[in-house]
C-alpha cells in the first residue's frame, strides 16, 4: 500500500520549501490536497514526481514546484476570486480554494471536466465551480475575476481572457518560446496589463494559445 501522506510531505520538504515558496496557505493546500486523487488512476504512483504528469489530451498536471511559484507570485488572499484556465481533472483549482474565496476551474475536455467534479466531491471541495467551455473562451459569465491562473504553456494569452481580468486583477502564465520557458505574472492596470518576469520553468503550449504566425509572401 502507498503511503501517499508520506509523499506529499516530502514533495513539500524537497519541490516546494526550497523553491522559496513558504507563504503558510500554499503549504498547508499543498499538504492537505491528495494530489493522487486527481490524476488518472494509471498514473496515481507518479503522482508527486517532481515534473509534469502526462494526462494525456496534449495536457499535463504542471509539476509541483511551477505551480507553488506560481501561486506565491499571484499572493492570493481569502476573499479573491480565482479563474483556472485548463483546470484538468481539479488538482490546481482544489489548491487554490483552500486559499481563496471561490475558484472557476474552466475545462474544455469532457472526461476531465467529468473526472474533475468527481474529485472535487470526494474531496469535499465546494467552492469550486467546474465549467466546460474553450479555454481559450474561459468564464466570462462568472468574472470578472481578481486573479487568472493558466494550467499550461502559452505563446500569448487571448485578449478575450484578459478582458476577464478585474482593473487592479493579476494574471500568471507559462510564456513558452520554443524549448524555454518563464512565468510572468501581469498586472492589470488602465485595461492594460504589464507584465514581470518571476522564473524560468516549462509546459506544453496548450492549443489556441499559440501566437498568430504572420503571414509572409
Amino acid at each position: 500500500m502507498t503511503n501517499f501522506a508520506a509523499r506529499r510531505t516530502m514533495m513539500v520538504d524537497t519541490q516546494v520549501r526550497p523553491s522559496d515558496v513558504t507563504k503558510f496557505p500554499i503549504i498547508d493546500a499543498m499538504l492537505t490536497i491528495q494530489r493522487e486523487d486527481f490524476v488518472p488512476a494509471a498514473k496515481r504512483e507518479a503522482a508527486y514526481m517532481g515534473e509534469n504528469l502526462d494526462l494525456g489530451e496534449g495536457r499535463v498536471l504542471l509539476e509541483p514546484r511551477t505551480l507553488a511559484k506560481m501561486l506565491d507570485a499571484l499572493d492570493i488572499s481569502r476573499d479573491e476570486m480565482v479563474v483556472d484556465i485548463g483546470a484538468a481533472m481539479g488538482y490546481s483549482s482544489a489548491v487554490i480554494a483552500h486559499m481563496s474565496e471561490a475558484v472557476v476551474a474552466v475545462e474544455e475536455s469532457e472526461s476531465l471536466s467529468a473526472e474533475a467534479q468527481d474529485a472535487l466531491a470526494e474531496a469535499g471541495v465546494d467552492n469550486v465551480v467546474v465549467h466546460m467551455a474553450p479555454l481559450t473562451e474561459g468564464a466570462p459569465q462568472h468574472g470578472p475575476y481578481d486573479v487568472m491562473i493558466v494550467q499550461g504553456g502559452v505563446e500569448e494569452l487571448p485578449l478575450g481572457l484578459q478582458d476577464q481580468i478585474k482593473e487592479g486583477g493579476r494574471v500568471a502564465c507559462l510564456f513558452m518560446d520554443g524549448a524555454l520557458g518563464e512565468v510572468r505574472v501581469g498586472y492589470k492596470r488602465e485595461g492594460e496589463i504589464s507584465w514581470r518576469r518571476s522564473f524560468n520553468a516549462g509546459a506544453p503550449v496548450l492549443a489556441g494559445f499559440t501566437r498568430e504566425q504572420a503571414f509572409e509572401f
